[in-house]
């Protein structure tokens, strides 16, 4: 019998992973949908094929239905506080998948409330920004019992993911430890090409040759940033793809996470004085990573906002 999957949050991120499992998952029910707020879950409902959809207001009444149930949401807290709304009934059995980026410590203590009421947990972080969520490209690293994975691999590679990075019976925490280090890559490289575009500018040199560069030399997810940072996506964006203060959560995570174990990621700390300034000008859940261009550029004498 065909599982009952409900998915609980519709971020950013939420919206295109539920756009691709709903369009490309070959399920054979109706995709539950909750969202604290309900009314993004019926925008997306209605850009979705009719009928492949249903709406809840309660956990309670989704979590009865499920089988599997994935979430991503926005902070530890906020993950906290949904498990322990799910946790309160019987859920023996269920598989809850959750693809928040939280501190590895966050994770274990999950795991343990949801594998205390004998149901099963495997933490899957993602690697990839919205525009990659919605095109089905994210990169998936789920860790826990393989058996548990295998349930879920269909909806990855090929769906929602292009993709996978598995840790199968390993702890639940080693996928947010890799999640947490890759962001502080994003992190540095975001923070070098706006310190990098402003020196292009501030010397004459100015911007559109050095992203010829790094389009030639590097390319990938430096030729994206670079992009958004040029033509001013950075401050003219609605909606940030990764606000500033989940950019400055994760690296602070990073920073704990590397402290616990005697590393000290100094970038990381560069990278996060920036994204201060960037929630100061333009407001920590407004602002986007991207800004640690203007936040540069204010630095070095120049306005927040580019020309372009």
């Amino acid at each position: 019998m065909a599982p009952q999957l409900l998915w609980i949050g519709l971020g950013n991120m939420g919206r295109g992973m539920v756009k691709n499992l709903v369009e490309k998952g070959n399920l054979e029910k109706p995709l539950i949908i909750y969202n604290r707020t309900r009314k993004r879950s019926e925008e997306l409902a209605a850009k979705l094929p009719e009928g492949k959809t249903e709406i809840i207001d309660s956990l309670e009444d989704g979590i009865k239905k499920a089988d599997i149930i994935f979430t991503i949401v926005s902070n530890d807290a906020v993950v906290q506080s949904v498990y322990q709304d799910l946790l309160k009934g019987d859920v023996a059995g269920k598989l809850f998948v959750d693809c928040s980026t939280i501190h590895p410590d966050t994770t274990n203590k999950v795991a343990k409330l949801v594998t205390d009421k004998a149901a099963q947990f495997v933490a899957s972080p993602v690697f990839g920004a919205p525009p990659a969520a919605e095109a089905g490209m994210l990169v998936f690293v789920p860790a826990g019992a393989k058996s548990s994975i295998e349930k879920i691999r269909p909806y990855f590679k090929g769906v929602m993911g292009k993709a996978e990075i598995p840790f199968e019976d390993k702890p639940q925490s080693d996928a947010l430890k890799l999640k947490l280090i890759g962001n502080s890559f994003i992190l540095n490289t975001v923070t070098m090409l706006g310190e990098g575009l402003t020196l292009a500018e501030k010397t004459g040199v100015g911007v559109e040759p050095l992203q010829q560069l790094v389009d030639i030399l590097i390319g990938g997810v430096y030729s994206i940033y670079a992009d958004r940072m040029i033509k001013g996506t950075y401050w003219k964006m609605e909606e940030p793809l990764f606000s500033a203060d989940n950019a400055r959560k994760d690296g602070g995570h990073a920073m704990k996470l590397a402290e616990s174990v005697g590393v000290d990621l100094k970038t990381v700390a560069v990278a996060d004085d920036y994204l201060k300034s960037v929630a100061e000008y333009a407001g920590g859940d407004k602002g986007d990573i991207a800004g640690i261009y203007g936040s540069a550029r204010l630095k070095a004498g120049l306005k927040y906002e580019n020309d372009a």
